[in-house]
Formats: C-alpha cells, structure tokens, sequence
C-alpha cells in the first residue's frame, strides 16, 4: 500500500493564490469540456492569513458525476492520481502522489450541497477572521493527533465545520 502523505499544518503562503490561479488555467485547458459552473479555489488554502496544509484544494463544477467520469483518465495523464473517496459526491484527486501532495482536486456536480457547503464554509472563513483563527488552532490540535491519519483528520474537524455552516 502507497504511504500517504503526513498531515501538516504550516503558516499562511501568499504563493497560494497564484498556485491556484496556475492550475485553473491547466485545468480549463484539460478539462474544460466536463466543467459546468466554473473552478474554485476551496480549502483553507483559499482564506488569506490562515494556516493551513500546503496543498491548493481545488473544487471544479461538473453536470454529473456520470457525465465527467471520462475526464478521470484526462486528469491521470496530466499528472493527478485518482481515488474513490467519497465516490457518491465527486471524484477526488491529488497531484502528483499520495505520498507527496501538492493539489487536490474535487469534481463535484455543480449546485449540489457539497458543492453549495464548501463555498459558504470558505467564504464565512475568509470574512470572520477570529473564527478562521479557531479553525487555525483546532487544525493545529488535530495535525497533531493525527498526523499519519488523515481519514481521521478531516472527521476530527467536521463538528467545527457543521456549527460554522448552521
């Protein structure tokens, strides 16, 4: 089984953005012909001044996941490895490996409540900075918990996310 990547957590990258706005236009180019409601930049990586893994996480709206499963392969040979996770809301990327990440990559159908969720969790973040900074120290906390589980990571944080979205 391929190692996967410790978690950790590093302080704020003004490159961030850019890295983003760099992969967009890759994307754009690959795959534009499944995208439907643009790409976006998500994740904690999206809100200036906060902490966070140092991977772009990257949202791109898609009809349906039946509609975009050809662009799977076009993704893989660009460079992104494919996993099933969470297969029934989007197809989940990371390039270049599991074991070293630099991007993640959701297709996910566009409008739907994931799609909907992460847009107001990043924005709520991006305009209330002392809750961003909460979510800073709490991922800070579980990083180290679990820092060879990320399965276990992303759970640990859910109960922060749901109070954010109600």
């Amino acid at each position: 089984m391929t190692r996967e990547a410790p978690v950790h957590i590093v302080p704020y990258d003004p490159s961030w953005p850019d890295q983003f706005e760099q992969e967009r236009r890759l994307l754009g180019s690959i795959i534009g012909e499944w995208l439907n409601g643009g790409i976006e930049h998500v994740g904690s990586t999206a809100v200036s001044g906060l902490d966070a893994k140092p991977v772009i996480d990257i949202m791109a709206g898609v009809t349906s996941l039946e509609a975009s499963r050809d662009a799977i392969s076009v993704l893989e040979r660009n460079g992104y490895s494919y996993a099933p996770y969470r297969p029934d809301v989007m197809h989940w990327f990371c390039k270049p490996s599991f074991a070293f990440r630099t991007h993640h990559l959701h297709l996910v159908p566009y409008q739907s409540p994931l799609w909907k969720e992460r847009l107001v969790f990043r924005d709520y973040l991006r305009s209330h900075s002392d809750v961003a900074r909460e979510y800073a120290k709490l991922k800070y906390e579980l990083a180290e918990k679990y820092r060879f589980d990320r399965e276990a990571y992303t759970e640990a944080k859910g109960e922060f996310i749901r109070r954010v979205l109600s």
